[in-house]
């Protein structure tokens, strides 16, 4: 079975849905209120061990109620937490507030997460067993190069989702075979907003870019090859939060057991398509053969 080791974060998500998020001091009255485990991380690792890989999470909680439920969720959906650590401090939370046409605001406070800015014991070992490491940018930027860095030289493919965008040095791209960024965090990296001259900046700098561009679908640019334009399933979209990370997670399974590019990001676009239209983050992912069935190829 492929084996995904995920390095990154862990937050509970306050997640509030509203009529519309509120305007700068403005309140607005919410209609529910729900807390839901995620954080980009443990979403990614969720959405691939659903998706039918063997999964490692290498990370952080607090010392809270929150740290036990979000460990909890994790080995529920069946991923390895012997490297998710317990730290003496506040797990990581997301505030959220979503809209009615499912569209969200979010403001993550890092918590236990801002702890993993090093490898710790034993994980590179974790990352060196996996076929792929998953990284995003919700720890500290040091252990995601680490993690990188130990990636490549054990020969384990990386895809990196550069969220919350920042400028990325050298030291990581260098080692980094995928980058997968949606619309807006592709015009952060390059200063580009057409999706296409967005995603040509980034071949620039790391060998394969995805940009997922919501309900269009999704862009794959590889060099010498032409790009490919993967349309999105049509659904009425309820919470897009953890979607993207579902398409992360879908498509880090397909491409570890081989499946043709086109493929896998059809393949991981059923499995985002199915998550927008249930309520919460790692609530919301699919199993494989939930995918299977949405999947038409």
């Amino acid at each position: 079975m492929t084996h995904i080791a995920v390095l990154g974060s862990t937050n509970m998500d306050l997640v509030a849905y509203a009529e519309r998020a509120p305007q700068l001091g403005e309140t607005v009255t919410g209609r529910d209120f729900r807390t839901v485990p995620g954080g980009k991380g443990a979403n990614q690792a969720i959405a691939a061990a659903r998706a039918g890989a063997t999964v490692s999470m290498i990370g952080a909680v607090g010392h809270d109620a929150y740290g036990v439920r979000l460990r909890e969720t994790l080995e529920h959906s069946g991923v390895d937490t012997d490297s998710l650590r317990t730290i003496e401090c506040h797990s990581g939370t997301a505030h959220i507030v979503v809209d009615n046409e499912g569209g969200n605001a979010i403001v993550v406070v890092p918590g236990a997460n801002g702890t993993v800015d090093h490898l710790s014991p034993g994980d590179e070992g974790v990352i060196a067993s996996a076929d792929t490491l998953l990284l995003q940018l919700e720890i500290p930027l040091a252990a995601v190069v680490a993690g990188a860095q130990a990636a490549r030289r054990h020969g384990v493919h990386t895809i990196l989702t550069p969220s919350p965008a920042r400028p990325l040095p050298a030291e990581l791209l260098d080692n980094i075979d995928l980058l997968v960024a949606n619309e807006r965090e592709a015009a952060a990296l390059t200063d580009r907003f057409d999706p296409r001259d967005a995603a040509a900046a980034l071949l620039d700098l790391v060998p394969q870019v995805v940009v997922t561009l919501g309900a269009a679908g999704s862009l794959y640019l590889t060099r010498g090859a032409q790009p490919l334009v993967i349309p999105a399933p049509r659904v009425t979209a309820v919470d897009s939060t953890g979607a993207g990370d579902t398409f992360v997670g879908a498509l880090a399974v397909a491409l570890a057991e081989e499946k043709p590019v086109r493929e896998a990001l059809s393949w991981a676009a059923a499995a985002a398509a199915l998550a927008v239209q249930r309520e919460g983050a790692s609530t919301s992912m699919p199993y494989r053969p939930e995918i299977e069935a949405q999947y038409t190829g």
